[in-house]
């Protein structure tokens, strides 16, 4: 198991290990950062090993190519994702330096907001093929914060609106807790498998309806669906925030919903 030292995240507003359709994300074996603006830093200390360039699917609103950086960390090999680069094969970097300009890269979604990818590698193994990345775990504590499924719209883009945050703690890290108080992780039923910061409960439900299940790895989603005041959506975006947690609900095909509605959030079993 790898762990990513709380000094990794203090450039970071929000991290997530599940909330990706990616195979490494399937077991929570790598974690995404996210910072308020779009400056990537270093959440590793070593030598570049390497930097590789690799297209992507051609997407309106991404970039059409990608880049890996590789870093020798000693005990293992770190993996980044999503970044235009700013340093050089050979250099050393250290824990929250400026490794460059994060991307919005053809391998998003139209909703997903630039993010570091960090997974690591065993000395020996492929560092390019996606598949092989290391357990790893992240040492900072996250608290749960409970949610009515009322909210406020404070902010509308085209596949997703974000509503006012159900509540916070200034001192660190929260998410929104599923009903027994687990703070949950992932793409809610979007990404077929989510998970948890800390301990897995065997059955997970959120606004009172059984949403997923303990499966080992993860947690993976009942066959639910998400309604915003009557309207269908593709779900909810889950993961922890910095000093408070806002909800993201995403609407894959877009959406009328303007800044300032009122929505109540409902989850309920798919009819198909």
């Amino acid at each position: 198991m790898v762990t990513l030292p709380a000094a990794a995240l203090d450039p970071y507003e929000r991290f997530s290990r599940y909330n990706s359709p990616y195979p490494a994300h399937d077991d929570g074996c790598a974690v995404d950062l996210y910072p308020a603006r779009k400056t990537a830093y270093a959440p590793v200390s070593g030598e570049v090993r390497s930097i590789r360039t690799v297209q992507c699917p051609e997407k309106p609103y991404g970039t059409s190519v990608d880049h890996l950086v590789c870093v020798d960390c000693g005990d293992h090999i770190a993996r980044l994702l999503h970044v235009d680069p700013a340093v050089e094969v050979g250099e050393h970097i250290e824990v929250g330096d400026r490794i460059g300009t994060l991307i919005r890269s053809g391998f998003f979604a139209r909703w997903v907001d630039h993010h570091l990818h960090v997974g690591f590698r065993d000395h020996g193994q492929n560092i390019e093929r996606a598949s092989g990345s290391l357990p790893l775990t992240v040492d900072v504590p996250v608290e749960g914060v409970g949610w009515s499924g009322y909210g406020t719209v404070i902010e509308a883009g085209q596949t997703y609106v974000v509503l006012d945050a159900p509540g916070g703690n200034e001192e660190g890290f929260v998410a929104l807790t599923a009903d027994d108080g687990t703070p949950l992780d992932g793409g809610l039923p979007h990404y077929d498998r989510g998970g948890a910061f800390g301990a897995f409960p065997k059955t997970v439900s959120l606004l009172g309806t059984e949403v997923g299940h303990e499966d080992g790895r993860g947690i993976t989603w009942c066959d639910v669906e998400i309604r915003a005041s009557g309207r269908a959506a593709t779900g909810l975006s889950l993961f922890a925030s910095r000093g408070s947690v806002s909800v993201k609900l995403v609407f894959g095909s877009g959406h009328d919903v303007a800044v300032g509605d009122e929505l109540t959030i409902a989850i309920e079993p798919s009819e198909g």
